[in-house]
């Protein structure tokens, strides 16, 4: 089982991987933009992985409690996302001893939501000041919830793919993102290598949400195109950094022209944190079998 400490040092690990990795359209360590810097992420990890980490606090609780130790520390929205991810991720592994009884774990968590839950996370929302979300017929943000959170995320899911992730389990992160990142890893990518492979393999497989609710379709489907051939050319040749110029100039291209793909990004965040949480297990085990085998 994962301790409070094992869970603050994965949620910083996460976000610090995530804003430093090369993706193209969003804060990195190659580029700032959309008015944020690369130092306003770090900052806001810090701030937000001990409230994540805290055992006592309900997901509503951990994300109001986040946005607010955020909202201390900068004064721009870089985590709404992330923090919407991470808080039922992180409550789900307080309890999990083994990845392989993580997604039931999670499934648990997300089922047991209360209205409570949702009415923190809409006080969340307003605070964070997030750009982009349009107005709903059926438990606007402006208002105050009458659903669970998880009741609230099934009416936003056709057009948030975060809120997509409490309705579906998270299946986007264990088919496609995770294993994404994995064997990038496992073939010698570096952390912030392969966390911009699994972000273009997601882009290439699911329009932005963000982009869609900002711009339009058209434009999230021509990013999505773009990707798909980042995608094919990097799985073709095995060489990721050879890409390093053209992402950048990519980079570029979308930051002059304020397209952020940030919904792509946050659920990449979660992905790290998963696998930060699928290492820390391991190691455990492996501790465990050692104390074990040295009794004998």
């Amino acid at each position: 089982m994962l301790s409070d400490s094992d869970i603050e040092e994965a949620v910083f690990w996460a976000c610090q991987h995530e804003v430093l990795a090369p993706k193209p359209g969003n804060v990195n360590a190659n580029s700032d933009g959309h008015n944020m810097e690369v130092e306003d992420f770090l900052k806001s990890a810090k701030a937000i992985a001990p409230v994540m980490a805290d055992s006592t606090l309900s997901v509503g609780e951990k994300i109001l409690r986040s946005i607010q130790s955020t909202r201390a520390v900068v004064n721009c929205n870089t985590n709404l996302g992330i923090v919407l991810l991470f808080a039922p991720l992180c409550q789900a592994a307080q309890s999990c001893t083994d990845m392989n009884f993580f997604p039931s774990k999670l499934g648990r968590i997300l089922q047991i939501l209360t209205v409570q839950d949702a009415i923190l996370c809409y006080e969340a929302i307003r605070l964070a000041e997030a750009g982009g979300l349009g107005e709903s017929k059926e438990q606007d943000i402006s208002a105050i919830p009458t659903v669970t959170l998880l009741g609230a995320m099934d009416m936003a899911k056709s057009r948030d793919l975060i809120a997509q992730q409490y309705v579906s389990n998270f299946n986007i992160l264990w088919d496609l993102t995770l294993p994404a990142l994995t064997k990038a890893r496992n073939s010698g990518e570096s952390v912030e290598w392969a966390a911009a492979f699994a972000y273009l393999k997601l882009l290439s497989k699911a329009l932005d949400t963000l982009i869609v609710r900002k711009q339009s379709i058209a434009l999230a489907t021509t990013v999505k195109e773009r990707a798909l051939d980042f995608v094919n050319q990097m799985e073709q040749t095995g060489h990721y950094k050879s890409y390093s110029t053209s992402l950048n100039s990519w980079d570029k291209e979308l930051k002059q022209e304020a397209v952020n793909p940030g919904t792509s990004a946050d659920i990449i965040a979660a992905t790290l944190l998963m696998y930060r949480f699928e290492q820390q297990l391991s190691d455990k085990e492996f501790q465990y079998h050692e104390a074990l085998s040295g009794r004998h």
